[in-house]
């Protein structure tokens, strides 16, 4: 059944069935060759993989970051770091990077991030003499942090997933994120010397200081959430429900860019983000469950286990396995397929299942990126006006560097579990 249900899944990838229902399909036939099983079954299992209290924190927080991005959040945090960082060599390139740091705490989505900052800035990178293929590198790469700075919607999917404090997971993101961001920044330097892209004018400190209050109450909304997660006030659910209300409140009454009209209109944009996020998380969770059946969990433990029993090693044949996964599957259904099968790998070598989520993770944003089914490149190609072949060689240095970091993270658990 495995070889039916993996075989008939890529070949319907291959030709670019979405890949929810190359999912769905694949779990559906692959169970009918398994007789003892109505299938029914898998209509069950797409219906419990989202019937969670934790996964309701997803359409509140996709919901909160579509009315800040109308909310005009996106100009404030763009106009401060630009005051912070454009000065640097490659200028607009390093803003990108800065701004999505800052916009990673409001979203939670990669491909938000790739969007909202992308379509502002890529060709603004363009105008100022940067080429359309770093600047797609640049938008593409940087949008990946996202997903790693909390909040996180990747990451209330793997805790509802493995039953793992999402606070935690969240904690866990912050340095990773921080590094990768910077990261980026020097290899965006070393592109910009080596191609003698402009910078942009130093900033004066009473600009900066100006662009900062201006973007300091969009800036405060991840540390409201945060605080309030962190500190136990509420949950990573409610804090979802306080993100929208916080967002409401800043767009109607503070910034003045949306109207109370404008609601409806929005939030049927953002039902519509969530219900295909939903759709694949559903129809993922029937996947990984025909995968369970049929002992897969067991099956991938004594392979590592023949490996190697050195916990470190399997970590990096787990995540290397995920990274060249991520070269053709999609994020969400990568996460949710692979979570349940692995975590009793990890928690068979006493690794961490949260540092192990973090991890996790971060290969499956990285694999967002990365071609021929890096979406964040999709997104930054489109509003580039260009093509995956011609950003290709520019692209691999920058997810170069983020896979550097997810290895270091390996070798060096503090990374992620610092602030445990």
């Amino acid at each position: 059944m495995l070889l039916v249900l993996f075989s008939l899944f890529f070949i319907l990838l291959f030709i670019n069935l979405p890949v929810a229902f190359s999912i769905g399909i694949s779990s559906m036939v692959a169970l009918s060759f398994y007789g003892d099983l109505p299938l029914s079954a898998i209509v069950t299992r797409m219906y419990s993989g989202v019937d969670s209290f934790t996964l309701l924190a997803i359409p509140f927080f996709i919901a909160a970051g579509e009315i800040m991005n109308e909310s005009g959040i996106t100009d404030k945090i763009v106009s401060f770091s630009k005051n912070l960082v454009g000065h640097i060599k490659g200028g607009l390139a390093h803003v990108s990077i800065v701004s999505s740091m800052f916009f990673s705490g409001i979203s939670g989505s990669a491909t938000a991030d790739a969007s909202a900052l992308g379509s502002m800035l890529i060709p603004a990178m363009k105008k100022s003499g940067i080429d359309a293929d770093f600047a797609v590198s640049v938008s593409a790469s940087s949008s990946a942090i996202g997903p790693i700075i909390p909040p996180s919607i990747l990451f209330v999917i793997y805790g509802s997933i493995a039953n793992v404090s999402i606070a935690k997971l969240f904690l866990g993101g912050v340095i990773p994120g921080l590094l990768i961001g910077f990261a980026l920044m020097v290899v965006t330097y070393i592109y910009a010397k080596k191609r003698g892209y402009p910078s942009e004018e130093r900033a004066s400190i009473k600009n900066l200081i100006k662009s900062f209050i201006d973007s300091l109450i969009a800036l405060m909304m991840p540390v409201i959430i945060l605080g309030g997660i962190f500190g136990g006030i509420f949950t990573a659910t409610e804090a979802g429900v306080v993100a929208v209300f916080y967002a409401i409140v800043v767009g109607i009454f503070v910034y003045k860019k949306i109207k109370i009209s404008d609601l409806g209109r929005i939030l049927i944009k953002a039902s519509i983000t969530t219900s295909i996020a939903l759709f694949v998380i559903s129809a993922s969770s029937a996947f990984a469950w025909t995968l369970a059946w049929e002992g897969f969990g067991e099956i991938a433990l004594n392979f590592l286990t023949e490996l190697s029993d050195n916990p470190t090693t399997i970590l990096f044949l787990i995540l290397l396995f995920v990274l060249v996964l991520g070269l053709f599957v999609e994020g969400i259904p990568v996460l949710i397929i692979l979570s349940p099968v692995m975590l009793p790998v990890i928690t068979g070598l006493n690794i961490d299942p949260a540092y192990f989520g973090v991890l996790l993770v971060m290969a499956v944003v990285i694999g967002s990126v990365t071609p021929p089914v890096g979406i964040l490149t999709y997104i930054s190609c489109a509003i580039a006006n260009t093509t995956i072949s011609k950003v290709f060689w520019t692209l691999w240095p920058f997810c170069g560097i983020m896979i550097f970091v997810l290895f270091m993270s390996v070798l060096f658990p503090k990374i992620i579990t610092l602030f445990y």
